[in-house]
């Protein structure tokens, strides 16, 4: 959201106006109403006629000690819509990075690795397929017509991943097909060294399937994440990082979404160093519903980011999001940003989108940016809701007043907060799996 600056009021009145109230106070409302400034100088400190007038490079300096606020020498205006975005396939076209850039202020760069400076010349993770028999799976070179059909860059680091890549997976569910068993797509690293790696999974028309994605092992890698959803096609795309202590994993998931077609996107974030995903949900064409979801939990020293987007770009379509997350440890840190775009042509948008963070320990921070762009009041509904805290005492004091211990309480307290999300995935054996591991993370912060 953005700042709201607080200023102070001045009340006008016939008695205290000099040369008769009227004419003042229809001067101020037609001043008002053309926006510009009330009197001979700027009415609000910072503003003129031509709006927002933000500080410069030099602004801002520290006070008391205090380091600068993060967009205080930002190297340029941060686009004023998000879907302004820059895209392109062109490395050339993301300039180098410095920490200023909104989209990368709350990511610690100097973890990367390199993946935002260096050639990504490592060996990309394996790629194993296994589960539905009627489901196509190909390996195909860079040339292939389908890729960069669903998606463009939008990052240096996508460009970077989409310019490295030699090899791709394309997993394709037929027409009117609905796959015999669920899609797992084993992603395995064993190498450090900076890579890249692309995958498109394709459902088309009418077709039915769920896809799970799960990286575990050791890897510096950046990956690109195609996602079409065919019209009348239902998909259920399930991401899952349980990566190594070491890993760090930058991973751009971009889906188009067709018409009366139903997309679910989950999101669990486990393991690794750093990891960073930006899902996007795209519609292209009326009548579709995207649900998109996520779980995280970070440990002592774990980077955890999430940023997403739903692109309302057609009439009559529907979106949730609910993302939650739990951290425990010293400088533990996740990131939610969450932004929805309701264009000017998307009338009847439905759309409400949520994030909870439950900070179980000192030392932990979470950051929680809901952003909700409306071009159109012509809509069905839009809201958002963001919330970061600790442990609710009234659950802790119900649960202990029937005779469970402090530490069981808390436990089942966090539990319940994260099932709903593993509860969506509807995979029974990785819901179990996924369950088992929220219960080693409990037990490692001895709560």
């Amino acid at each position: 959201m953005a700042d709201t600056t607080q200023m102070d009021h001045t009340d006008y009145s016939p008695e205290s106006s000099t040369g008769g109230g009227d004419t003042v106070l229809g001067d101020l409302a037609e001043k008002a109403r053309l926006g510009a400034p009330a009197g001979s100088g700027s009415a609000i400190d910072g503003f003129t006629e031509e709006g927002e007038s933000l500080p410069g490079g030099d602004d801002g300096t520290e006070q008391h000690g205090m380091k600068k606020h993060s967009h205080g020498n930002a190297p340029v205006i941060p686009e004023a819509s998000r879907g302004e975005r820059r895209r392109s396939f062109d490395l050339a076209d993301f300039p180098t990075l410095t920490g200023f850039e909104e989209d990368w202020r709350f990511t610690p760069l100097k973890r990367l690795r390199g993946l935002h400076t260096d050639e990504l010349t490592g060996a990309a993770p394996s790629v194993s397929v296994t589960g539905a028999g009627n489901v196509t799976v190909e390996t195909v070179d860079r040339s292939d017509a389908r890729l960069g059909s669903a998606a463009t860059p939008e990052d240096r680091v996508s460009a970077a991943a989409w310019n490295a890549f030699a090899e791709a997976t394309v997993i394709t569910i037929p027409r009117e097909t609905v796959a015999d068993g669920e899609v797992m797509v084993a992603v395995t690293g064993t190498s450090p060294v900076a890579a890249a790696q692309h995958v498109l999974i394709r459902a088309e028309a009418f077709s039915k399937a769920v896809v799970v994605l799960d990286h575990t092992g050791s890897v510096t890698l950046a990956q690109n994440v195609e996602i079409i959803v065919g019209d009348g096609a239902e998909l259920t795309v399930v991401s899952v990082q349980e990566w190594d202590d070491d890993a760090v994993h930058v991973s751009s998931q971009q889906a188009k979404v067709g018409r009366d077609a139903r997309f679910k996107h989950v999101v669990v974030s486990l393991g690794g160093d750093l990891v960073r995903l930006t899902p996007s949900s795209i519609f292209t064409a009326p009548g579709a519903e995207v649900e998109m979801y996520g779980l995280y939990f970070a440990d002592a020293g774990q980077h955890l980011e999430q940023r997403l987007l739903v692109d309302h770009a057609v009439p009559n379509c529907k979106s949730r999001v609910t993302y939650k997350g739990a951290l425990q440890g010293q400088d533990a840190h996740t990131v939610w940003v969450g932004d929805v775009l309701i264009r000017k042509a998307a009338e009847g948008t439905d759309t409400y989108e949520t994030n909870r963070n439950l900070i179980l320990t000192d030392g932990a921070r979470s950051d929680s940016v809901p952003n909700l762009e409306i071009e159109t009041g012509l809509i069905e509904g839009a809201g958002h809701a963001s919330a970061t805290g600790r442990f609710d005492d009234e659950h802790l004091f119900y649960l202990m007043a029937r005779g469970i211990p402090e530490k069981a309480a808390r436990r089942l307290v966090v539990r319940g907060f994260l099932t709903e999300v593993i509860q969506q995935i509807k995979v029974p054996a990785l819901e179990e799996r996924l369950s088992e591991s929220v219960e080693r993370e409990l037990a490692a912060g001895n709560l």
